[in-house]
């Protein structure tokens, strides 16, 4: 099945690993066949990888973009993933950590950066609830 993407004008996105601008007019590309597509607003930037949450998501992010070095990156998404699940105690979001990990397994790595959202989603609603980022409580 096709995927169709509606680019605004100048924006930005990776298509198999080359960084691609649309013109100065709105644009439609459709992809007939299977790519590896990420656009501008999903793409993290290094300077913006500063939480555990986070540095899970750049590592699946670069795994899904840069599919030679793979075996790179998943050695460090495994040391992120393991020192995150050591610090929750939140069972959906140890679930959603599970998810992840089996979509990197099955290297299914855009379904793996939608669940790394949620871990994100949590993640700053955690450190919102505490500007200090430690909780009192267990969770």
């Amino acid at each position: 099945m096709p995927l169709k993407l509606s680019l605004k004008p100048g924006e930005k996105f990776v298509l198999n690993g080359a960084v691609v601008q649309n013109g100065d007019r709105r644009g439609v590309l459709v992809l007939q066949n299977k790519a590896s597509v990420l656009r501008e607003k999903d793409i993290l930037q290094p300077e913006d990888v500063n939480t555990p949450a986070r540095r899970i998501y750049f590592q699946v992010m670069l795994m899904y973009i840069d599919p030679a070095e793979v075996d790179k990156y998943y050695d460090d998404f495994v040391c992120r993933m393991n020192e995150f699940m050591d610090a929750i105690r939140n069972p959906e979001i140890l679930t959603e950590c599970v998810t992840v990990s089996r979509c990197c397994l099955q290297r299914d790595y855009y379904k793996a950066l939608l669940s790394c959202r949620k871990l994100i989603a949590y993640e700053d609603m955690r450190l919102r609830n505490d500007p200090a980022g430690v909780s009192a409580d267990s969770d």
